[in-house]
């Protein structure tokens, strides 16, 4: 039996019942790929309806205010895709009359839009025949056919790709792209796949060599970079003061606190002596947090949360903080550490 036939029909048989495999409206999907990617199911999904529920078409989404958009996606972090995810929405609108491009080549003009989202599009909403390469059609190509190239290197990315496309089926290339993700999200896992009970097990190489756990190879690694932030809650009147952050980083556009960030962890007393912002505001209260940690993809980061309480005749301004109520606070977009701190102490009830 062919490839694509044996995991088709293994995919008819054992597929998840997910919101996005019952459309061909290239909006969701895009919309379920964008929020999928580097998140798991279980994850995304909440979200995905959330956006559909608020945003149920291309125009409504164009015409939503970036913070909208951001605070529907707060805690699915990689934050750059939310903002992509607007831009492209305005684009689709602006440049394109509201219509998604029908095919592959013309889909990768969009907005955060690379081959492996307009490939997604282009086989399920279009039932054009080009192949879906994720981190999921890499491990499955790689542990079946026994293929030993660096998956992160440009000669591998071209060799799956090609691979891929020479097994696609030409009748249901949607199904079949949706049927090697499958496979590789539930079967062939990265830890404890299901070998013995495997479609593929007389077939495939890796199981037959014993190097189902070195496949797929990868050879880059990310450097991950410690970093100590310091967190100044400034609270006077009730409301503490927030600021939207600006320019390029992980967290542009969301809201947080006014930030020291030091080269080591440092306890409060000594940051607050060192700064002449906070040492000239001589809070009335001072409350420091035990150092929490937070892992981003490049990133570890220790955060130290210092809350201070002002007078309420304290007339402080700086350039950018505002003072915020709970309830203002609590639709703010916020990176999810923030969040969950609040939430914790009380000050914003959880969503």
């Amino acid at each position: 039996m062919k490839f694509s036939q044996l995991i088709i029909e293994w995919y008819q048989e054992n597929k998840r019942m997910l919101p996005w495999r019952d459309t061909t409206d290239p909006y969701k999907i895009w919309l379920s790929e964008i929020i999928l990617q580097q998140t798991r199911v279980a994850q995304g999904l909440p979200y995905y309806l959330c956006f559909v529920k608020t945003f149920p078409t291309v125009h409504a989404l164009a015409k939503a205010k970036e913070q909208e958009v951001l605070r529907l996606w707060q805690g699915l972090g990689y934050y750059s895709r939310a903002r992509n995810l607007h831009r492209c929405a305005k684009m689709i609108v602006d440049d394109f009359k509201g219509k998604f491009p029908n095919n592959f080549k013309e889909l990768q003009q969009l907005i955060g839009v690379g081959p492996y989202t307009a490939a997604a599009i282009a086989s399920v909403a279009f039932r054009e025949s080009v192949a879906v390469v994720d981190g999921n059609v890499f491990r499955v190509l790689a542990r079946v056919f026994g293929i030993d190239i660096d998956i992160a290197s440009n000669e591998g990315r071209n060799f799956f790709f090609a691979k891929a496309n020479e097994l696609i089926s030409q009748e249901h290339p949607d199904v079949f792209n949706q049927a090697m993700m499958e496979f590789g999200a539930t079967w062939c896992t990265p830890k404890n796949p299901r070998c013995e009970e495997c479609i593929f097990k007389k077939t495939c190489i890796a199981y037959k060599t014993g190097t189902v756990a070195l496949l797929p190879v990868k050879e880059k690694k990310t450097k991950v970079t410690r970093r100590y932030l310091n967190y100044i809650i400034i609270e006077r009147k009730k409301k503490i003061a927030m600021k939207r952050r600006e320019g390029k980083g992980i967290w542009q556009g969301l809201f947080d606190f006014y930030t020291v960030e030091t080269k080591k962890a440092q306890k409060a007393a000594k940051i607050i002596e060192g700064d002449p912002l906070l040492k000239s505001l001589k809070p009335k209260a001072l409350k420091t947090f035990p150092p929490i940690k937070h892992i981003l993809s490049h990133q570890l980061l220790s955060i130290q949360f210092v809350w201070m309480k002002l007078d309420d005749k304290n007339s402080f301004s700086l350039d950018g903080l505002k003072f915020y109520s709970q309830m203002e606070v609590k639709n703010l977009p916020k990176p999810i550490v923030i969040s969950r701190f609040l939430e914790d102490e009380k000050f914003i009830t959880k969503a």
